[in-house]
């Protein structure tokens, strides 16, 4: 496949992004105007003193903005993890949860909202709260499994991350089927497969710090991530600290996955698909990949939140969407003779 210059896709991106934003609040269960969208927008940023209608305004800025906005942060930090766990353990396979933490954070949520933890950490904790401290959880476990002496072995590491998320998986497998309220099941089951619903302004506020800071950090290491990718001894050989480079890109996966999935739940895909498709477009480097991954992963997300919730009378976890679109692309992609990882 032809590697394109990245300025048409900066180009392309800075058109469809409004674009979608505007589409992705207009429509829905209640469909609005274009126009009624930007009269609202207008009127609540101060451009207009025009008044939109009550309830079309409170659809706009209080239900669905808020939605779309978290659907371009979590898409976005996803896919930027996506890259650079990638770059960590050279792997094609490697994306946000690799290390386990989405399934730490799925067993930690589901006991709390379950009811199988202690009452005094039941009050203490909130279901946000139990999910990020159960993806941490096991990050601490497959790190000190990986770690030997000073070093960090990555073929442990990705061999502790598979087997803590088995473990985690069963755990919450067992505390599921063990729960009596079966309404209490589903919502949990709804979670798992990740969900953007219910949106408020006031949830924006830890995935935006916490993508905003990951793609600032990755920028800043873009090089020795470029290294990375032709191995440790290639990387030590250029002068670049490998050991804390990979500490830095654990931590933070670590950190930025968990408030994701705290928030939103577990969405698969979305940190595997889109930095293999970009960087099968523009190319190995990442001062290129890691911003338009962003934004690329930010968009697919969107637009899979808009299916997920206008493709049938009920709504569907948008994890659902991004695994049935994404997958076949994916494999497509994968049976171009051209494509290559690295």
């Amino acid at each position: 496949m032809p590697r394109r210059s990245p300025l048409v896709f900066l180009l392309a991106l800075l058109f469809l992004l409004p674009c979608s934003v505007l589409v992705a609040v207009a429509l829905g269960s209640e469909s609005l105007a274009f126009q009624t969208v930007t009269q609202a927008l207008a009127f609540k940023l101060g451009l207009s003193a025009t008044a939109p209608d009550e309830t079309a305004l409170l659809i706009v800025w209080n239900l669905r903005l808020p939605r779309v906005l978290l659907a371009i942060l979590v898409g976005g930090g996803l896919s930027v993890v996506g890259v650079a766990m990638q770059a960590l353990v050279r792997n094609p396979l490697a994306e946000p949860y690799i290390l386990g933490l989405s399934s730490g954070a799925s067993a930690g949520a589901s006991l709390f909202y379950l009811g199988f933890l202690p009452p005094l950490l039941s009050k203490t904790l909130s279901m946000p709260l139990a999910a990020f401290a159960g993806g941490l959880l096991t990050l601490v476990v497959v790190y000190l499994v990986a770690r030997t002496n000073s070093r960090l072995s990555v073929a442990r590491l990705l061999l502790a991350g598979v087997a803590m998320s088995a473990l985690m998986a069963s755990v919450t497998a067992f505390v599921t089927f063990a729960s009596p309220d079966p309404n209490k099941l589903r919502a949990v089951l709804f979670w798992l497969l990740g969900s953007l619903n219910g949106t408020r302004w006031s949830e924006l506020w830890m995935p935006g710090i916490a993508t905003g800071a990951a793609l600032l950090v990755l920028l800043g290491l873009a090089r020795p991530m470029d290294a990375l990718l032709m191995g440790e001894e290639s990387a030590h050989s250029l002068g670049v600290p490998v050991e804390w480079v990979k500490r830095v890109l654990i931590v933070l996966a670590a950190l930025v996955t968990g408030a994701l999935v705290s928030v939103v739940g577990a969405i698969g895909f979305v940190g595997l698909i889109v930095p293999h498709a970009m960087r099968a477009l523009v190319g190995v480097s990442h001062r290129r990949l890691l911003p338009l991954s962003f934004a690329v992963g930010g968009l697919f997300l969107l637009w899979a939140d808009l299916a997920a919730r206008s493709l049938l009378d009920t709504e569907l976890p948008v994890g659902v969407v991004t695994a049935l679109c994404g997958v076949p692309f994916f494999l497509m992609l994968l049976r171009r003779s051209s494509y290559q990882f690295g």
